[in-house]
Order: C-alpha cells, then structure tokens, then sequence
C-alpha cells in the first residue's frame, strides 16, 4: 500500500463532526460572569481561590498551568456548536467532534501555523488537567467534587504523504456542569465577532457587561469588579489598566466609565481621623440603550 493510499484510507475512517458552526459564538453566563480563567499569558501554577458573595471558586492547576482566557475560545467554540445543535432540535451528548480549521476560522486566525496548532494542542491539554470545584449549580444540580472543563480530549492525526502529521479533527467530551448548565438552565449570551481581538482584561469586561447591563448602565465598585474579572493585581494598577480601557474605548458594544464619588456616610481610619479619600466606581454602559418600551417590556 502506498502512503497515498494509506492517507485515503485514514481519511475516510475520520470522526463524524458537529462543525462546521453557523452563527455567532455563544456562551453560558456563570462562565461568562465568574472567574474561571487565568488572566495571564504566563503559566500559573498556584492554586486560585475566589469567593464573591455567597459565590466560592476553587481552581487547582494542571501540569502546564490553570487554563487561561484564551484556552477558553475552546470551551466557548464547544458551548456554540451545543447550542447550535439544541436549536436545531437535535440530540445532544457531552462528546464533541469538530475540525481544528473551523475553530481558527471563528477565532479569527485566518492562516494558522505550526506554532497555533501548538497552541491549540497545549489548550486541550490544560483545558483537561485545570480542576475546579465550585458551589454555583448548574440544571437544579450542584457538584460537591473536582472537575475538568475536559473530561476527555483525543486529536485526531493523518499523516501527509511527505512523512508529516496533519490535524484534521478533535473529540472531547464536556464536563456534566457545564453540560447542564446549557441544555437546562439556556441562559446563553451571543458574543460579539471582535472578542477575540481583546486582551484578557477587556474580554473579562466585556463578559460582565454583557451580563449585568440589559440595556442600561451598571455601576460596580472596584474592588467588586476587579474580584470578579479575576485580576490578581493590586487596585491601584487595576484601576490604571480601566483608566487605559477607558481613554482607548474599543470595547464592543459597551463602554467603561470611571467616576469618584464621595461615600455618604463618613468614615475614620485607624486613628480616628476623617477619611477624606473618594471611592471609584465603574460604569459599564451599552453603546446603544434599549428603547424605552423594550426596557419596560423586559421588567414586566
């Protein structure tokens, strides 16, 4: 058999796959709202704890890290071919199947190389390792152990007649939480196309706006917000970063204000003395607001 030939013979025994996604990227809003990813490019290898109100989030690293913001295209790629597959009235299990071709189409990596299948293959790998634990229920059900966003992750290779290997497709299998999550609770929030052009702060700020302003303005507090982007940085550097965001307004679809104001009930430091200092707080406000009719029609 020649290797030709061989290449065909792999080809047709290929997984039948879920992609190609038509539509817009979609997403859960508990991972969209909460902070399950590492901000940081650089590997973080120490534990992250959150706890934000009644809210607890315990994440442990794999091997090569906690899976960051840009292993989530991955997790978000999966959650739209779900709710792709729900529209259309179709069966739909935890196992997944789609090409790696499609995945970089809807990112937005037009050409991608050696270097992005790399990446891709090293996401997978921390999407499966990263261990969560959290007490957020998802379809009336709340896991009390460790789970992986990945429980299962199989690339699926074709060697080329030149010797080389080829990604053609990927099989995973998605965790039950989040698995519930869309085909139970369906609080699914369509994603603008220049996400995937943001840093990881910003998309962390498009992600929470997207969420809390349904078509009017949402003030949060520093601290607050900076708890739920996930930011490991000191305030003060946090609130530089938004200064940035602010001045450079290229978020889509909303708007990021900062305003100081003065607390309405005084307050004393240590010592007893006045603490004249302003707090900041953070406006997230939708380019476009809702027409008054659909705003009352929204909170009827």
């Amino acid at each position: 058999m020649t290797n030709k030939q061989a290449v065909i013979l792999k080809q047709g025994n290929l997984f039948e796959v879920d992609s190609p996604l038509h539509g817009k990227v979609r997403g859960e809003r508990s991972v969209m709202d909460f902070p399950f990813f590492a901000l940081s490019k650089v590997a973080v290898l120490k534990p992250l704890d959150y706890k934000l109100g009644n809210v607890s989030i315990q994440i442990r690293p794999s091997a090569t890290g906690i899976a960051t913001m840009y292993d989530k295209e991955i997790i978000l790629y999966i959650a739209s071919l779900m709710a792709q597959e729900i529209g259309r009235g179709g069966e739909v299990d935890q196992e997944f199947t789609f090409t790696a071709h499609d995945f970089f189409r809807i990112t937005g990596v037009a050409r991608p190389g050696k270097r992005d299948y790399q990446r891709f293959t090293d996401a997978l790998e921390r999407l499966q390792g990263t261990q969560i634990k959290t007490n957020i229920q998802t379809g009336s059900q709340i896991d009390r152990g460790w789970f992986s966003w990945l429980s299962e992750a199989a690339a699926n290779y074709t060697r080329l007649p030149n010797g080389e290997e080829q990604l053609r497709n990927v099989k995973v299998r998605l965790c039950a939480w989040l698995h519930r999550a869309i085909q139970r609770d369906g609080h699914i929030y369509s994603y603008h196309h220049d996400y995937f052009r943001l840093g990881t702060i910003e998309r962390r700020l498009y992600e929470i706006a997207h969420c809390h302003c349904d078509g009017e303005e949402v003030e949060m507090p520093l601290d607050l917000l900076s708890a739920k982007v996930g930011s490991t940085a000191s305030l003060a550097k946090f609130k530089q970063h938004l200064k940035d965001v602010e001045a450079d307004d290229r978020l889509p679809e909303y708007r990021v204000t900062l305003k100081d104001v003065i607390p309405a009930e005084g307050r004393t430091d240590s010592r007893g003395r006045r603490i004249s200092k302003p707090d900041t707080v953070v406006l997230l406000a939708p380019r476009q607001k809702k027409p008054a009719t659909a705003v009352l029609e929204a909170t009827a």
